[in-house]
């Protein structure tokens, strides 16, 4: 697979993307550097004659997948596109003004998705944080400001239907 069009402008990776709960689908063109990670939690249970405590399962703890998005300018137009997908990404800690008889929804549920990396599935995610800086040692847009390649860092934990809570047997035939 090419990594650009004649002419210098970026492919989109196929099945790697951030859908944003406004159905917003960011596609990523460079492949973002993704970690994940979870852990188990045990409890001691103290058992008389023993010399070290049992341990016991308690729980687990949330898996949490950190993404960094690159985003670069490369043709007339590319900056306001750009700017459209940062606004998509920060909206989505924002609760949700729906105008309903409460006064705000939380905010909305993410998918995300990258290969198989994270799974034969696209995740339900909900964005904990992101963190953008704007470099100032690259070229920038005119009209918006926008250096033409900037980061944008994200924080997730992944959501799941109570049905379809994965069990380590799932993790090795699903990757889930």
């Amino acid at each position: 697979m090419k990594a650009t069009r004649p002419g210098g402008d970026l492919v989109p990776i196929p099945d790697c993307y951030i859908q944003c709960g406004n159905n917003n689908t960011i596609e990523m063109k460079i492949l973002p550097d993704i970690s994940d990670s979870k852990s188990a939690s045990y409890s001691d249970e103290s058992i008389v004659g023993r010399s070290f405590p049992m341990k016991s399962f308690s729980h687990g703890e949330n898996r949490s997948i950190s993404w960094t998005a690159h985003f670069v300018n490369c043709k007339e137009g590319d900056a306001e596109s750009l700017l459209e997908d940062l606004r998509s990404i920060e909206s989505c800690v924002y609760p949700d003004d729906e105008g309903t008889s409460t006064p705000y929804s939380p905010p909305p549920i993410c998918k995300i998705k990258c290969g198989r990396i994270l799974g034969e599935e696209e995740l339900c995610v909900i964005m904990k944080s992101y963190s953008v800086k704007f470099p100032t040692d690259v070229a920038w847009d005119e009209d918006t400001y926008l250096p033409y390649k900037f980061d944008v860092d994200m924080s997730f934990d992944v959501v799941y239907d109570s049905t379809d809570l994965p069990g380590s047997d799932k993790i090795f035939s699903d990757g889930m």
